[in-house]
């Protein structure tokens, strides 16, 4: 039977969820491993310390570790400098096999260990971008991520307006952080949606949720209305889902990285996908707007107590698996400089 003559209503029905969510929002891979770009064929990629570490310990990927190696320890300079270099060249590398596999852009991100200082924030950034342009690729089709506290933010409206390079400003959880990166004109905002919902399964006597009162989606929902509502350029990428009744109730957002996990469900699922988010609900939604400098911003944000939590709580997870990734690069690198 060809589809021309199949109703609409039973055509979605054949369609995956993935399939139907993709008309509404653009879909992007949560992820380092590259056979899982290649099945469900997202338009981006996002990474991370801890993706990268755990994509580092496959067999696959010991070329792309091997050969940073020997970038670093050519760089010179001393072991912490050849290890920082190391790790900028592992991240880029993944970044370039992600590239050639995906037509949009991959999200490369800066250590968490320099959340709270922008001017080195900055300077790691331009450095990843070299790197990518020394590979051949226009700074266009990449974004550093950024850890969305108040120097971060700063960073990355420096970055965008001073040397056009398009961040990703991740770790998201309060309102206030999501004003400020809207009036810092950052390119692309990464709300945790799941990381809200388990700290409010963590701190509250509810357990449970329906997916239009979940936590996480009420939040990216209130960031949308507000961006499009008030005509703010960033754009809003839902990421850390739990479950796919998250991604398919943040369905119409403007990007959804979502894990390859979730992706495979997805791709199996079909049930039905409406649009919930969209300009025109936006527009007539009732949010109010707010000014953001960094007194308001550093006060809104600490009455936020989950979004403070869960925020200095991921800096510290990202750090450890980017501190266990140094250690397995020393270790590699001593093998290297031994002749072993």
């Amino acid at each position: 039977m060809s589809t021309t003559s199949v109703s609409p209503d039973k055509r979605r029905k054949m369609e995956s969820a993935l399939s139907q969510l993709k008309k509404y929002t653009v879909v992007v891979a949560d992820t380092g491993d590259f056979n899982a770009i290649d099945e469900y064929k997202p338009q981006d990629a996002t990474t991370n310390p801890s993706l990268i570490l755990a994509a580092s310990k496959m067999p696959a990927y010991q070329h792309l570790l091997d050969q940073a190696i020997k970038f670093g320890i050519a760089k010179g300079g001393t072991e912490e400098v050849q290890v920082t270099n190391t790790m900028d060249k592992l991240f880029v590398s993944f970044g370039l096999e992600i590239l050639k596999k995906v037509p949009g852009r991959v999200s490369t991100e800066v250590d968490a260990r320099l959340s709270f200082d922008k001017d080195e924030m900055i300077s790691r950034a331009l450095k990843i971008i070299a790197l990518y342009e020394e590979a051949g690729i226009s700074k266009d089709r990449v974004l550093i991520k950024l850890s969305s506290t108040w120097e971060g933010i700063q960073a990355g409206r420096e970055l965008e307006e001073k040397h056009g390079i398009h961040c990703n400003m991740t770790l998201l959880f309060s309102f206030a952080q999501a004003v400020a990166c809207a009036e810092g004109k950052v390119t692309l905002i990464s709300p945790f949606v799941g990381r809200i919902l388990d700290w409010h399964k963590e701190n509250t006597d509810r357990k449970s949720y329906e997916p239009h009162e979940d936590p996480g989606v009420v939040s990216v929902t209130k960031i949308y209305n507000y961006y499009k509502k008030f005509g703010y350029s960033t754009v809003v990428m839902g990421a850390s889902f739990r479950n796919t009744a998250q991604v398919k109730a943040l369905a119409g957002c403007d990007l959804l990285t979502i894990s390859p996990g979730l992706l495979g469900e997805l791709s199996k699922d079909h049930g039905t996908v409406a649009e919930m988010l969209n300009e025109k609900k936006a527009k007539a939604s009732d949010e109010k707007r707010v000014n953001m400098d960094e007194k308001a911003f550093r006060w809104q944000h600490n009455e936020d107590r989950m979004a403070v939590e869960k925020l200095s709580d991921g800096i510290r997870k990202f750090a450890a698996d980017a501190i266990k990734l140094e250690t397995m690069i020393k270790e590699k690198m001593l093998n290297v400089k031994n002749g072993k």
